[in-house]
């Protein structure tokens, strides 16, 4: 059933006349559901001018000067090579043969001077399948996907001129018609094609999905169309760096709630003119969401750094904690890159043993994302076997929100260390004993000189829980520490020339220093543990 009624005859009439496409006709006259949208285009426009033509005798159009209605609906004899320019009313535009398609010697003539082709050959299905073939191309893996659609600016300035000409024809029958009333370009645009995307692709389209497809449409005569705009609302279009025109969409809009009616229609056609060109597809991308990585890292060098250690421009030493995960990650997930973080760092010459540090991978635009937990196992023991520097476990594939557990309140956990502490006086077993009644010391760390240059000066309170001494012989003994997390352990031992107050030096009376470091435990329940 023809979605158009009696009432809507005169609008359909005008907006046709003046270059109009069926499907923009339709969203002009509000209808607001799908079915009639998905029709073929020139079964539209033959049923268009079927509706149309039934009681042609009452369709009177009050546009001025407006053309005898056989040469709106045929194309003018006299017209040379279909070149002629037309009017703001659009006369002589459309060309309706006999069976009711479109046609015209310049095709130009034929494109919709609301949506500029959108809504014409960019819903058809050879289109929609060229779109597809680039999908497929390449090479993401998906499940589902969500289509994301670009339009030239100018189309909400057109369509404004439009609804400004409706609007007043309106008014003369008493009716009024909102822009709320219209129905949004885009969402027409989806109602054709997500149907069209997932038969091609026999996928769903999931608003939620991961996997984005994004097409974005370009038009040549947008600054020809816009730049009225920026004369009278220059506030609106102001530069930015990461946009190439500011002829944006928000921009236009922002304009447009802005410009009055009559400064609009004194400044650009109501109806809009013909466009000289259709809208062209400026690229297809596709991109998928990131994916989430966590585990629990071993390290067993003394010279290793967690993340590269790139000094001016130099790397210091070969590799990293992060590299020798990620780059495996990397190349099984086929991401783009990665961004690595971790339940706090150590430094280059200290261990991290015991059950590991909490770790998790961020992988950006992986084009592989589903793995059994047979092959996440196969991935870890693959990082595990590459290098005697590091082992891996509890490999898992985690949400971001889950992340969330790693920092969370990462300041009361505790951490255990293991420290081998020379003292420059000669010590006996009774000298250290009185450090293993300490309980819950406070002390004041300044921002350690050594990381003064990427941390912020500040004086922060921690806290020793717990400490259990080893006496090694006369000037050695091993300290065991329960401590807050974010405590600078070697400045606890040395004291950072005053900076750490009290420290193992003071509290003993000695110089004391710190000659190996080794991270016992990180008392973090996230990854959650994995059956080996």
């Amino acid at each position: 059933m023809f979605p158009l009624t009696v009432e809507n005859k005169h609008v359909a009439q005008l907006l046709l006349s003046t270059g109009t496409c069926p499907r923009c006709i339709f969203r002009f006259c509000g209808v607001d559901f799908h079915a009639p949208y998905k029709l073929p285009y020139k079964e539209l426009l033959s049923e268009l001018q079927k509706f149309l033509e039934a009681e042609e005798d009452e369709l009177v159009s009050e546009i001025p000067n407006p053309p005898p209605k056989k040469i709106r609906l045929q194309e003018p004899e006299d017209q040379i090579d279909g070149m002629d320019s037309l009017s703001q009313n659009g006369e002589g535009k459309l060309s309706v043969t006999e069976d009711g398609s479109s046609s015209s010697k310049n095709s130009n003539l034929n494109v919709c001077n609301v949506c500029l082709g959108i809504l014409q050959d960019f819903c058809e299905k050879e289109f929609i399948k060229k779109v597809c073939q680039k999908v497929e191309a390449s090479g993401f893996e998906f499940t589902n996907l969500v289509l994301s659609v670009s339009f030239p600016p100018q189309l909400s300035v057109r369509e404004h001129a439009a609804w400004l000409l409706v609007k007043q024809e309106m008014g003369k029958q008493s009716l009024s018609l909102g822009r709320n009333d219209i129905v949004q370009l885009k969402e027409a645009y989806k109602w054709i094609t997500h149907p069209l995307f997932s038969e091609e692709l026999g996928v769903p389209i999931d608003g939620k999905s991961l996997f984005e497809v994004s097409v974005v449409f370009a038009h040549p005569e947008t600054v020809e169309d816009c730049h009225f705009l920026r004369a009278i609302c220059p506030d609106c279009f102001k530069p930015a760096k990461n946009k190439q025109s500011v002829f944006t969409r928000m921009a236009v809009m922002k304009a447009l709630n802005k410009i009055k009616e009559e400064d609009f229609r004194k400044q650009f056609p109501c109806p809009p003119n013909s466009p000289k060109a259709v809208c062209t597809v400026l690229e297809i991308e596709c991109a998928h969401g990131a994916v989430f990585v966590a585990g629990r890292y071993n390290k067993y060098s003394r010279n290793l750094p967690q993340t590269p250690w790139i000094i001016d421009g130099e790397r210091k030493l070969e590799s990293s904690v992060e590299e020798l995960i990620s780059d495996h990650l990397l190349k099984v997930f086929k991401a783009e890159s990665f961004n690595f973080s971790s339940s706090g760092r150590e430094d280059v010459d200290v261990r991290t043993l015991g059950n590991g540090r909490p770790f998790a991978i961020e992988l950006v635009n992986p084009h592989r994302v589903h793995f059994t937990s047979q092959e996440i196992k196969e991935l870890q023991q693959k990082i595990n076997n590459s290098s005697n520097k590091i082992q891996v476990r509890d490999l898992q594939l985690v949400t971001r929100e889950a992340i969330g557990h790693m920092k969370e309140g990462e300041e009361e956990k505790t951490k255990t260390y293991s420290a081998l502490i020379w003292t420059n006086k000669a010590i006996q077993r009774k000298d250290i004993e009185f450090l293993d009644d300490i309980k819950d010391l406070k002390i004041d760390q300044k921002t350690p000189l050594r990381v003064l240059h990427r941390r912020p000066l500040a004086v922060r309170t921690r806290i020793i829980h717990s400490m259990e001494t080893c006496y090694v012989d006369e000037h050695h003994f091993r300290l065991y520490l329960k401590t807050q997390a974010g405590t600078y352990i070697k400045e606890f031992v040395h004291g950072d020339f005053g900076r750490t107050k009290p420290n193992i030096g003071s509290l003993m009376d000695v110089t004391a220093d710190i000659l190996e470091l080794d991270v016992e435990s990180v008392d973090v329940d996230w990854p959650p543990a994995l059956d080996d």
